[in-house]
């Protein structure tokens, strides 16, 4: 139903900034709520940020409170996660997914997921 893919990822020292895209594909693009997640190895999957189907309603972790926005631009059907301030442990894979929940935070409830793409901060 719906196909994610992210790209935007790379090698940024910390401090910088990269903007994530995820684009997606599907006529029900709008009616979902998107999600970034991200994944450092050996660690779970951990909740970024969400933002709702019409753009007007998002949440972000503790962690990213601040230096990270969310944004939605559902006529080019992409999702974008502006990422500043990075730090050193941001570095993970994040994968952008969809859920038909109200902002969830919750990595169960997301039915589709993107490939992933790779962020690395160095020190």
């Amino acid at each position: 139903q719906v196909q994610m893919v992210e790209s935007g990822g790379g090698l940024v020292q910390a401090g910088g900034s990269l903007r994530l895209s995820c684009l997606a594909s599907g006529r029900t693009f709008s009616t979902y709520v998107v999600g970034w997640f991200r994944q450092a190895p050996g660690s779970e999957r951990e909740f970024v940020a969400v933002i709702s189907w019409s753009g007007g309603a998002t949440v972000f972790a503790d962690s990213v409170k601040g230096r990270f926005t969310i944004s939605r631009d559902n006529a080019k059907n992409m999702v974008y996660l502006q990422m500043n301030s990075l730090k050193p442990e941001d570095t993970a894979v994040y994968y952008c997914g969809v859920a038909q929940r109200w902002l969830s935070r919750n990595r169960n409830e997301y039915a589709y997921w993107g490939q992933g793409t790779q962020v690395t901060v160095s020190s």
